[in-house]
């Protein structure tokens, strides 16, 4: 799976600087930080009501958008997935109400 986001993740690295009339990302990479994470927010909102209301079908389209718009909200603010991944793998076998906890949130 990892190597799928990990090639995703590149083809969104690559849009940085192309035509944005030609690229979705390249346009979302223009608009910087702000852009992408607005799209990132409605495309949340969109999972959540699908998650809520709308068929497997759905939530898996909506789900795989929201990812999308994560890597690009990533690659607008140059956070490399390799740094998730390894924040990930540091909360691996942490309990999540200890690792909030730590978190003070």
């Amino acid at each position: 799976m990892t190597d799928a986001l990990s090639d995703l993740a590149a083809t969104i690295a690559s849009r940085r600087g192309a035509d944005p009339a030609s690229s979705y990302a390249a346009k979302l990479l223009l608009g910087g930080a702000p852009l992408a994470a607005r799209k990132l927010g409605e495309e949340a909102v969109e999972t959540v009501v699908a998650a809520l209301s709308g068929s497997d079908a759905e939530l898996t389209g909506e789900a795989a958008d929201l990812i999308f718009h994560l890597l690009v909200l990533l690659e607008s603010r140059d956070v490399p997935l390799s740094a998730v991944i390894n924040e990930l793998r540091r909360r691996e076998g942490v309990s999540g109400v200890v690792e909030k906890a730590a978190r003070g949130s």
